[in-house]
Order: structure tokens, then C-alpha cells, then sequence
């Protein structure tokens, strides 16, 4: 099993080289002490490298290839980089940090002057009107 192994080896090595040498033009096997030889002259072919196509162009490697570079550049660092970094720098639309700053003043104007941190009359009670007793007999109150 060995023995045919090799042999299957070294034919495959001779084809191989044939294929890139245009100087041998005879290859010869040999299984079981009968050989044979064959004329490979007229069947060498340049060899053409494959290739599988990105998606951009089916005919030109090149075009195909120089398509994918430039598409993944456009993408991964204007779009990506240049857009995170212009989303990370923009102003708060939200307010967010004035809302912040603004009750960290009245927290400190508050405590300088002796009030409490919220005033509990907030909304003048006369201003509210409670809906009665009678009005709530039926109404589940959730608390």
C-alpha cells in the first residue's frame, strides 16, 4: 500500500512538473514493471491562476479587486470612523447637561439660603382640586 502511495506521489510531482517545464515533453508511469509513456506535448496549456470574484466585476481580476478596496475604505473609515467622531462631538440636543448644572445651582442657592431641597408647595394647593369621597367609592386605587 505504501509502495503505491509513492508511485501515486511521484506521478503527480512529474505532472506537476511537466505542466510548468515546456522542455519534457514524454512522461512515462510505471505500475507493476509495464511502462507507459505518453505525449504531453500538445496538452500543455498556460496554467491560469483561479480566481473567485468579490461581487464587482465577473471579467477583471484587477477592476474586481481595486472595486473591493475602495468600497471598504469608503465604508470602514469615512462612514465608520469619521461618523463616530462627528456623533461623539456633537452638542446635547437633549439638554441634558444644562438640566444638570441648572439643578445642581438651585440645589446649592437652596441650601445658602436655609430652604429645603424641594419645596413641598410646590403647586399652590387652593390651585388643586381633589376629586371627593363619593367620587372614589367605585375606582380601584392602586398604591
Amino acid at each position: 500500500m505504501a509502495a503505491l502511495f509513492r508511485t501515486n506521489c511521484v506521478q503527480s510531482l512529474r505532472k506537476g512538473l511537466a505542466l510548468l517545464s515546456s522542455k519534457e515533453t514524454m512522461m512515462c508511469r510505471r505500475i507493476a514493471m509495464t511502462p507507459k509513456c505518453y505525449d504531453i506535448s500538445n496538452e500543455t496549456k498556460p496554467v491560469k491562476r483561479k480566481w473567485v470574484s468579490y461581487g464587482f466585476s465577473q471579467e477583471n481580476e484587477a477592476e474586481d479587486r481595486h472595486a473591493l478596496h475602495q468600497t471598504m475604505f469608503v465604508c470602514v473609515t469615512i462612514v465608520m470612523v469619521v461618523g463616530f467622531t462627528i456623533m461623539a462631538y456633537l452638542p446635547d440636543v437633549r439638554g441634558k447637561d444644562w438640566a444638570q448644572r441648572e439643578a445642581y445651582l438651585q440645589l446649592r442657592y437652596r441650601e445658602e439660603n436655609g430652604l429645603p431641597p424641594i419645596d413641598p408647595n410646590l403647586i399652590d394647593p387652593s390651585k388643586i382640586t381633589l376629586p371627593t369621597e363619593e367620587e372614589l367609592v367605585d375606582v380601584e386605587i392602586i398604591i
